[in-house]
């Protein structure tokens, strides 16, 4: 998934899909770019929010590294509501610590009666 979430998005930094390079560069293997990153936080939210939702923001910040075999674990808690707005702060964690920290803000549509 590292290598290929990488490739998809445009991010052809070696430490993203060469071991060898990334090891020369101080990293223990390849890891997950933010891109990848965002696209979980933004999958894991509107999973949750429901398909009607439009995103709104997402503010990340990155910590330990997701390497490969990696397992993250993505929570989040409602912190602000706005009308129909939603802020919620998301944290995915690995066995090396907060891999993601940030909040993202969605926007709930009603259904029309």
């Amino acid at each position: 998934m590292i290598v290929a979430t990488a490739i998809a998005s445009r991010d052809y930094q070696d430490v993203h899909h060469d071991p060898s390079l990334a090891a020369e560069r101080g990293s223990k293997d390849v890891f997950m770019n933010i891109l990848t990153t965002n696209g979980l936080v933004d999958r894991y939210v509107t999973a949750w929010a429901g398909p009607a939702c439009t995103v709104k923001a997402i503010r990340i910040r990155l910590g330990a590294p997701n390497y490969p075999g990696d397992t993250m674990r993505l929570t989040g808690t409602v912190t602000a509501l706005d009308g129909d707005d939603v802020e919620i702060a998301v944290t995915g964690v690995n066995a090396l610590g907060p891999h993601v920290t940030g909040t993202v803000v969605v926007r709930l549509r009603r259904d029309e009666a």
